[in-house]
């Protein structure tokens, strides 16, 4: 995407920035998350962010207990590598911005105080436990994967959301939302974007390695008019039932290969759990 010049009528979106900052907080009920909207059917069938910090730990302990095996046997659980890699942070977003008081201050991006990746909490390892560091990875992986079809099952509603993306993004009532959106927006002076995720992703907005914006006054005013069209239009809310309508489709389609997914879900979280309860 190519980045763009200063709109004319950007000089009144700033004044609109201006009067919403200082309006006071937030309606009681405004959708400020993803999960404000409510889980989607396929939540249910999806790895969680529980599941990665338990997993995590699981494989921590059993990498720990096999490191000991090949001589380390005081390999941290939380090791730095020999040398600190650069870390290139991706930014995704379902809905894009839907925080008015982030938008305010933040844009499209959010306060520095914010972490983004954790820093390992151990020492730095060294190059002999790094050299046998990826053949306990491999065998941690394969004790939480045991019992799991792997080709088949694993993540199997992941496989799907590929295409109930492509089929959602095929419907012409989000499209009509999206057009809704982007009208009301180009309405306070700011780019004419397709979609949400377009004016969330756009380049002018010089995104760090780390995925953070440098919250221009430019910036933030256009996120304070995009999340006040969507407020003002419901477009999230519309948006999330469509997506919600084609899963739901989908998963009635499929309901077997569903089914047999969610089964290789429960197997990895009570591998998990076997492992924490032997070594946690």
């Amino acid at each position: 995407m190519t980045k763009r010049g200063w709109r004319p009528g950007a000089v009144a979106a700033v004044a609109m920035l201006a009067a919403i900052c200082a309006s006071g907080p937030e309606r009681q009920g405004a959708v400020r998350t993803a999960s404000d909207l409510g889980a989607l059917p396929s939540a249910r069938y999806d790895y969680t962010p529980q599941d990665y910090q338990r997993s995590q730990r699981a494989s921590a302990l059993l990498t720990r207990q096999c490191m000991a095996e090949h001589g380390h046997p005081d390999f941290p659980l939380d090791p730095r590598y020999p040398t600190d890699p650069v870390v290139a942070t991706m930014v995704s977003t379902d809905f894009g911005a839907l925080d008015l008081a982030a938008a305010r201050r933040w844009g499209y991006g959010w306060g520095p105080a914010k972490p983004v990746v954790p820093r390992p909490k151990g020492r730095r390892m060294t190059s002999a436990e790094y050299a046998d560091l990826p053949a306990c990875n491999a065998q941690a992986n394969r004790r939480l994967m045991r019992g799991i079809d792997l080709k088949r099952d694993w993540l199997y509603a992941s496989t799907r959301a590929i295409e109930v993306d492509k089929a959602l993004k095929r419907d012409p009532r989000l499209h009509a939302a999206w057009d809704e959106w982007s009208r009301c927006v180009a309405e306070q002076g700011f780019t004419r974007y397709p979609d949400p995720i377009a004016a969330y992703t756009d380049d002018a907005w010089q995104r760090g390695s780390d995925g953070n914006t440098r919250h221009t006054q430019r910036e933030r005013a256009t996120a304070v008019a995009d999340v006040t069209c969507k407020r003002r239009l419901h477009t999230a809310e519309r948006w999330h039932s469509l997506w919600a309508q084609k899963q739901t489709m989908d998963i009635t389609r499929h309901r077997d290969r569903y089914a047999a997914g969610l089964k290789a879900l429960r197997t990895y979280r009570a591998n998990i759990a076997e492992v924490l309860k032997k070594l946690g």
